[in-house]
């Protein structure tokens, strides 16, 4: 487990036995216990030994915090509530009505993992609106003495908030700041259906308009240079976009360019990393999801895919 500033920590979910591609944060003090992105169902029995060994169970936990509603962040939330029915759960307000019916985003996630999604991921359940409470940026959560400002920051979805302690400088920014987990290389997690690369930049700046001293990022860990690691993003961002539009706008089928496009990530990873930390990278951001998630956003601007 990872410590990141007192009451402050992170634990390694080890996602299908993996080390380093999921982390959950735990922020505790008096009176509260607190989760912020408690990752997938699958990952539950990591999340319950990492709780254990601060000493804490499921029924100590007061609140989650989510960054936004995908799988691999928000997965295990209804699990939680189901077992902890005190559990509160703060989500962006476009979120919010996923986790009471997760249907549509159930149905949206099985179009992109078919049927491996339980096995993927696990137990998506619902959670009931009375353990909601909607946020929309701007807020300012109170967890004891400690305070958590709030932020919209769309992008990488629609639904994406981060949070910032002034007390220790540290930003939650969930996918907001990249995928870092070899060196310094920042991959930019690109997914259907709603990525907005101007959205985006603005969340950017709004992130360091905070002046963190510290990020920390589900994929993963904490990042001790904030303002390398959102340049270095932005730099890729621009790099995935115009490599994605290229590939749109040249002759090939549907198929022909996602393994163009695949391939060109693959051998970028591997000119910076070893073998098993670039399959880390695949199994925190798939490639194929990047592809599929760029096209998406140029088709919205004219470049068929």
């Amino acid at each position: 487990m990872g410590i990141i500033s007192e009451g402050v920590s992170y634990i390694d979910l080890k996602f299908r036995g993996r080390p380093h591609s999921i982390a959950t944060v735990i922020v505790s003090g008096p009176g509260y216990c607190t989760l912020i992105d408690p990752g997938p169902t699958i990952c539950i029995d990591h999340l319950e030994a990492g709780l254990a060994s601060r000493g804490f169970s499921v029924d100590d936990l007061t609140h989650v915090l989510l960054t936004h509603i995908h799988l691999d962040h928000a997965g295990a939330t209804g699990t939680l509530v189901r077992r902890n029915s005190d559990l509160q759960v703060m989500v962006h307000e476009r979120g919010a009505r996923h986790l009471v019916d997760p249907t549509r985003l159930l149905d949206s996630a099985a179009r992109l993992y078919g049927n491996q999604l339980k096995n993927l991921w696990g137990d998506f359940l619902p959670i009931p609106e009375a353990n909601i409470t909607e946020l929309a940026g701007g807020e300012c959560i109170a967890l004891g003495s400690r305070k958590l400002e709030v932020a919209y920051t769309p992008g990488h979805a629609s639904h994406h908030v981060s949070y910032f302690d002034p007390s220790s400088r540290v930003a939650y920014v969930g996918d907001t700041a990249g995928v870092t987990i070899a060196g310094d290389y920042v991959l930019p997690p690109t997914p259907p259906p709603d990525i907005d690369l101007e959205a985006w930049r603005v969340s950017l700046k709004q992130i360091e308009s905070w002046g963190p001293e510290s990020l920390f990022i589900t994929h993963y860990g904490m990042r001790t240079n904030p303002k390398a690691q959102l340049e270095s993003l932005r730099k890729n961002i621009d790099r995935f976009a115009e490599k994605s539009r290229q590939l749109l706008e040249e002759p090939g089928t549907a198929d022909e360019r996602l393994e163009s496009f695949t391939i060109w990530v693959r051998n970028e990873l591997r000119r910076e990393m070893g073998e098993a930390q670039a399959a880390i990278y695949d199994l925190s951001a798939p490639l194929n999801l990047l592809w599929l998630g760029l096209a998406r956003y140029w088709s919205k601007r004219g470049i068929p895919s």
